[in-house]
């Protein structure tokens, strides 16, 4: 089997990190980031086309403003440090996620990383950002709902693939795989639609501490796999 082509990881865990060490949440955040920069180069190197990672849920605005507050700076910093090497590598950086109601600054900020590396060939790195899948369904659900009352569709022309065709993931394939750390067994609102045959890791370790070698031991797993995607394999038929 070959490498998974899209990769997805929920990055789950830097506050249990930093409780652990007797740090405030703000150092489990920080050392994430740096975790995310050894997970972009790994996957580089491995030669992953797609990847993708939950940097901030829309559900995660109930986090005390301080710590949002904190959040929103790493990501500001993240972009303003790391873009440029990320443009020299030939990373395509694709942002998903609400934009509606977020600051001028940010959007700005997402704006320039998409428009800097949008024609870069090498990985495609989707940030999820104010993501929630249920939220984007709804909006694509509404796109079909207007297009079919301005006469552009028909009825019978909603199907799964209209659908896929107006999420924010359009374009991108479905993920292989999903990772998610820290030991939590579920998606939050992640990719609810795209994750429909994708493989689930779930590893015990915090997002700081991971490292290339998950991801390669991840990888490893997956060849493990066998996909079916609804179908049976040729053993079981000739049983």
């Amino acid at each position: 089997m070959s490498n998974p082509r899209h990769i997805a990881i929920i990055m789950d865990g830097n506050g249990r990190w930093a409780k652990a060490r007797g740090l405030p949440r703000t150092a489990g955040h920080k050392a994430g980031v740096d975790a995310l920069r050894e997970t972009i180069r790994a996957a580089g190197k491995m030669g992953i086309p797609y990847l993708t990672l939950f940097a901030f849920s829309s559900e995660n605005w109930s986090r005390p403003r301080s710590e949002v507050s904190d959040l929103m700076g790493l990501l500001k910093l993240f972009i303003r440090r790391d873009l440029a090497d990320l443009h020299r590598e030939n990373v395509r950086v694709r942002i998903i996620g609400e934009r509606e109601g977020l600051a001028k600054d940010i959007r700005a900020l997402l704006t320039e990383a998409e428009s800097l590396t949008e024609k870069n060939t090498a990985l495609t790195l989707i940030i999820a950002f104010n993501y929630g899948s249920r939220n984007e369904i709804t909006r694509a659900v509404k796109a079909l709902l207007s297009d079919v009352a301005a006469g552009v569709l028909t009825q019978d022309e909603v199907t799964a693939e209209a659908i896929t065709e107006r999420l924010d993931t359009a374009g991108i394939p479905d993920p292989d795989m999903i990772i998610r750390t820290s030991g939590e067994m579920r998606l939050s609102n992640f990719l609810l639609w795209q994750a429909a045959y994708s493989e689930f890791m779930f590893l015990p370790c915090y997002w700081p501490d991971f490292k290339s070698t998950h991801l390669a031991e991840a990888i490893e797993t997956f060849h493990m796999r066998e996909r079916r995607f609804g179908g049976v394999n040729q053993q079981e038929i000739a049983l």
